[in-house]
This record gives C-alpha cells, sequence and structure tokens, in this order.
C-alpha cells in the first residue's frame, strides 16, 4: 500500500512535533496542514483541534509525528514521538522525518490493527505543495490542461479537490501566529505572521456602512421607477427600445448586488460581484475621461470646427465678424455655433439624398425603369425628405441641450453615453428607417405575390390551416388574371428592387455604426477585467489543475514530488467569468440575415419576441 502524503513547504524547517491534518480514505491520502510542536498537553491539543472542526467543518486530527533532526540528534527523540501515538489514536498513523543535512527524508505508515499476515507498515510517497497558493487559489475541474513540461506529471483535478477543499476550509487554523501567547504553537503559512494590511481593514469597517446607505439610494430609484406613472403607455413601449433605458436598467441591476448587504455564498458569486465592480468602476473613469477630453483643450471648438466644411451648403449661420471668442469652454456661443452646425449638417444630408432620389429618378447607371412607377416613387420619397428637413428645424431649438446633456450623460460612464449616441443615431436617420420600411414591405410584397403567382401556374396553393402547399385546380379566368398580375409584377420588380437595394444599403450603414457602438457597450459590460488583472498578477489564483515535479526518487527512499498548479488560460478565464450582458438587441446569424435581405423582411434595430413575424 503506497499512501500519499501531501506535506506543506512552509513547514520543511519546522522544529519536531505532531502532524495535524485531514484523512481521505476515498484517496488514500493524508493532508498535513500544520505541526504542534512542544511543549503541549495533549488534552488542550485535542480541545484545540475540536475548536477547529467545529468552525471549519473539517476533520481536523492529528496524523502522526515529525521528526527534524537538524537540531535535536537525540536518539530518545524518536522513541518519544512513536510512544506520541498511544495517546492519539489514529489510524494509520503517519510517521516522517528529516535527517542532518535537509536532504535525507524517511516515512512510513503504521497500522496497529491489521489481521495477522499482514504487514503493518506502508510506504509513503510525500507531495510538497504551497501552502498559500493553494489556499487563495480556486480549482476548474473542466479547464483544459496546458502542455505540461518534459519531466511534469499532470494530474487530473478530481482527486485534488478534496486537497484544495481541505486548504480552503481550514483557514480558522491558520488564524494564529509565533506571537499569539495561546496553548498551542504551531506552524503553518502564516506561523511568522498573519497578512493583513491596514487599508484592507479600514475598507472592509467603511463596506458595511457605504453597501447600506448605497443599497437604500438604489431602492428608492427602484421604486421611483416601478411607479405607475411610468407605466402608462406608451412610456413602456419606448423605454424598452432606447438603448439607454436598458443600459441603465441593466448598471442599476449591476449595483444592487455589488452594494447588497448579502455576503456571496461561493467563491464564484464573490468573483462576479468583483467583475461587476470594477467593470461599473472603468465604464465610470472612461465616461469622466471622455468628458474631460470634450471639455478640454477647446475639442468642442475643434470639433466644430471640422464640421464646418461639411455643412457649409448655405452659408455659415454665424458671421465672420461676429466675434464671437473660441476660448470659452462651455460658453452659450459655443453650444449656439455646434447645434447650428449639426442642425447645417443634418441639411447637407437630406440634400444628398435628394439628389440620390433624382438620380433614381432618371437613368441610374444606364439602367432602363419603369418611368411611371419611378416618378411616383421618387416624388413620394422627396415628399418625405420635406417633412424631414421641417422636423429638423423644430428640432433646432432644442439641439443646445441636447448634445449638453449627451457630454453630461457621460458621467453616469461610456455605456451609457454611448448608448445615448445609438439613440440619437437612430432618431436622426429616422427618415433612412422609413425609406427602408417602405421599400422592404414593397418588394416583400411583391416577392411573396410573384411567389403565390408561381404556384397558381403550377396548379398548386398555400394552405394557411395546415401550413404546407397543397394541390389546387384554377378556371381559365383565374389563370388569365394570373398570368396578367405576374407579368405587371415581372416587369415592375427591377424598379422597386432597385429603389429596396438603395436604402438597405442605407439602413445597413445606420445599422453598422450602431452595431459597432453596441459592441463596444457590450464588451465593457460583459469583460471579466478582474479576472484578467488577477489571472495576470497573481495565476495561481485560478488554477486549472495541478502538475507534479520530481524531486528525488531513489530506492530505498520515499518518493518526492513538488505539486505546482497550472493556471487558467486566458481564453478560459474569459469563457468562465464573462457578465451577462444586456441583450437588447437582435442577435442575427449570416443564413438568417441573409434570408431577410433577399425576401424583404424587415432588419428591426432592437430584440423580437419569438413570436412575433416580420
Amino acid at each position: 500500500m503506497m499512501l500519499k502524503a501531501f506535506f506543506p513547504t512552509c513547514c520543511a524547517s519546522a522544529d519536531s512535533g505532531l502532524l495535524v491534518g485531514r484523512w481521505v480514505p476515498e484517496q488514500s491520502s493524508a493532508v498535513v496542514l500544520a505541526v504542534v510542536h512542544f511543549p503541549f498537553i495533549p488534552i488542550q491539543v485535542k480541545e484545540f483541534l475540536a475548536q477547529v472542526q467545529q468552525a471549519s467543518r473539517v476533520g481536523v486530527t492529528v496524523l502522526g509525528t515529525w521528526c527534524h533532526r537538524q537540531q535535536e540528534p537525540e536518539e530518545g527523540l524518536g522513541r518519544f514521538l512513536e510512544g506520541l501515538g498511544a495517546i492519539f489514536s489514529h489510524e494509520p498513523w503517519l510517521q516522517l522525518c528529516r535527517e542532518r543535512g535537509g536532504a535525507i527524508w524517511s516515512g512510513k505508515v503504521v497500522q496497529r490493527l491489521m489481521p495477522p499476515g499482514v504487514p503493518g507498515e506502508h510506504q509513503v510517497m510525500l507531495v510538497f505543495y504551497d501552502q498559500r497558493q493553494v489556499l487563495l487559489s480556486q480549482l476548474h475541474p473542466s479547464a483544459t490542461l496546458p502542455d505540461h513540461q518534459a519531466g511534469d506529471a499532470p494530474a487530473s483535478a478530481g482527486g485534488l479537490a478534496a486537497v484544495f477543499d481541505t486548504v480552503a476550509r481550514s483557514e480558522a487554523l491558520f488564524r494564529s501566529d509565533r506571537f499569539d501567547e495561546g496553548p498551542v504553537r504551531l506552524s503553518h503559512w502564516q506561523s511568522e505572521g498573519v497578512e493583513a494590511s491596514i487599508l484592507v481593514e479600514l475598507a472592509k469597517q467603511a463596506a458595511g456602512p457605504t453597501c447600506l446607505l448605497l443599497s437604500f439610494l438604489l431602492s428608492i430609484l427602484s421604486a421611483i421607477g416601478a411607479c405607475r406613472l411610468f407605466r402608462l403607455w406608451p412610456l413602456p413601449f419606448i423605454c424598452s427600445k432606447l438603448s439607454t433605458c436598458e443600459q441603465v436598467r441593466h448598471r442599476l441591476g449591476h449595483l444592487s448586488l455589488v452594494f447588497s448587504t448579502q455576503k456571496a455564498e461561493n467563491p464564484a458569486q464573490l468573483m462576479r460581484k468583483a467583475n461587476m465592480f470594477v467593470s461599473v468602476l472603468l465604464d465610470v473613469g472612461l465616461g469622466l475621461a471622455l468628458l474631460t477630453w470634450l471639455h478640454g483643450e477647446d475639442r468642442t471648438g475643434q470639433l466644430a470646427d471640422a464640421l464646418v466644411p461639411v455643412a457649409d451648403v448655405r452659408g455659415s449661420l454665424i458671421p465672420e465678424s461676429s466675434g464671437w471668442g473660441w476660448d470659452w469652454v462651455l460658453g452659450r456661443e459655443r453650444h449656439c455655433y455646434l447645434a447650428s452646425t449639426h442642425l447645417l449638417c443634418l441639411q447637407r444630408v437630406a440634400e444628398e439624398l435628394q439628389h440620390l432620389l433624382q438620380w433614381l429618378m432618371g437613368a441610374p447607371a444606364g439602367l432602363k425603369m419603369n418611368r411611371a412607377l419611378d416618378q411616383v416613387l421618387g416624388r413620394f420619397f422627396l415628399y418625405h425628405i420635406h417633412l424631414w428637413i421641417s422636423y429638423i428645424h423644430l428640432m433646432s431649438p432644442f439641439i443646445e441641450r441636447i448634445l449638453w446633456h449627451v457630454g453630461l450623460s457621460a458621467c453616469l460612464g461610456l455605456t451609457v453615453a454611448l448608448s445615448l449616441l445609438s439613440d440619437i443615431i437612430a432618431l436622426l436617420t429616422f427618415h433612412i428607417y422609413c425609406f427602408y420600411v417602405y421599400g422592404a414591405r414593397l418588394y416583400c410584397l411583391k416577392i411573396y405575390g410573384l411567389s403565390s403567382l408561381w404556384r397558381l401556374f403550377r396548379g398548386k396553393k398555400w394552405n394557411v390551416l395546415r401550413q404546407r402547399v397543397d394541390s389546387c385546380s384554377y378556371d381559365l379566368d383565374q389563370l388569365f388574371i394570373g398570368t396578367l398580375l405576374f407579368t405587371m409584377l415581372v416587369f415592375l420588380l427591377p424598379t422597386t428592387a432597385l429603389y429596396y437595394l438603395v436604402f438597405t444599403l442605407l439602413r445597413l450603414l445606420v445599422v453598422t455604426v450602431q452595431g459597432i457602438l453596441h459592441l463596444l457597450v457590450d464588451l465593457v459590460n460583459s469583460l471579466p477585467l478582474y479576472s484578467v488583472g488577477l489571472r495576470l498578477c497573481r495565476p495561481y489564483r485560478l488554477a486549472a489543475g495541478v502538475k507534479f515535479r520530481v524531486l528525488e526518487h531513489e530506492a530505498g527512499k520515499p518518493l518526492r514530488l513538488l505539486m505546482q498548479i497550472n493556471p487558467l488560460p486566458y481564453s478560459q478565464v474569459v469563457h468562465t467569468y464573462r457578465l451577462p450582458s444586456c441583450n437588447c438587441h437582435p442577435r442575427l446569424s449570416w443564413s438568417s440575415l441573409c434570408r431577410k435581405l433577399f425576401f424583404g423582411e424587415l432588419i428591426y434595430p432592437w430584440k423580437q419576441k419569438e413570436s412575433k413575424q416580420d
């Protein structure tokens, strides 16, 4: 029988005494946690271990004896240590010894209650481990182990879960050091002094009142949001379609979880809270940096100057002799100028759309279109552009305030500012969305009409009740009318398809810009920055498994191995601790997107219910 003894490296130089730890019979292994030194009273040692066992709920007991003969070469010490087995009865009884010089180790397992004919002594395989790293690490059994080096032996995480769990739950045993005046003197990873920080202790003391205050404020905000006034139609519908409202609701959920007074039940939940807290801090920090960058060093004026050549259609709204100074950072004149510049830019976009429609109403790219339908569609869209210009003029008095609130929203975080920018882009390109809807609906009507008439020629029809294609007999009048309709739709399809293609490309351009903004928001929301930083600074905290390195393998001596922790790969860290996003945007595959574009189905900028049909 070969017994595995997991021995902490911090106890290798400890004085002689008793080995305290846990026996794992399923793995035929013993996990040594500490060494009890002389002098001691056996009854006090038993009471101390009983207190530790009650606090940690781990079967901590005396496993055997530890003999370090570097400073104590007396021959009677070994006999005295062997006699301790009668006081602390444990089966099997472990005996480890380190000879003078530190290079010679010996060990054996003694079992007294053995049947006759069975040897009572067995060999021991020593496995050294870093107690601090094992205590602070979290084992991930589902992770893929990286390639081990030559001479290293990988181990499965399942068999080592008991070792990691024993060390992690025995934290109550490591709270005492050599400066404590207790009845029992121990050697473990904190025996030279308990690790502590004044700043950490102050933060812990201040965390309780701060969490209570913030949770109270968040509960007030939640109560205001749940008021009946905000449930009146169409406020719930509008809020569900705006990215800003969804992002604010998502961040409020994060803050409610982070500042909750309930403690984390497991390390995974604690890691999730830490990732959310770091994500919120980074979000607010980036937002304040963006706000400082926009209103510092005349960046707002430079942005307006950059937009002037694009917007210069009817001449500048501000004469050169106006004498307005660009030395002010947040002056009213600058906001008026910037608002007027954006107004001119939007008018320039409207005029470009007018030129595009006039090009389509002629002979675009030399194509011969149906002139009557072409003129009707062109005038219809030109009228909508006229309505859009009127809408811009109505919005011009409010653009100054809109720009101010857009810049101020960065105080709530970069993601809120990006979401608000996405909503503003959606509002400012509403006419392009209307053009896309009109063209898509007309194109979809013709496509489905042609498919229905094509089934008519083949003597088939669509059964609505059974959702399938059935055979059907048509008379001569139905075939004649179907032929006329099919011919008209076929010859009118190129004109409709061209308008649909142009406005779909414009719509896809807007959706692409919004998609980039949404990707940035999801990246800040879901990236586990704390876990990635922990993997970078302290790789052993996130363990994917372990590997063993052979220290000594000679005949007649116990096999000595060194257990080292394999860190979790970065990809697995991101995959394991990735935070959930707000999921307010549609998730379409490329095949689904191409199918929708070909058949003229609408591509909504928000997430639809599964039962929704375009």
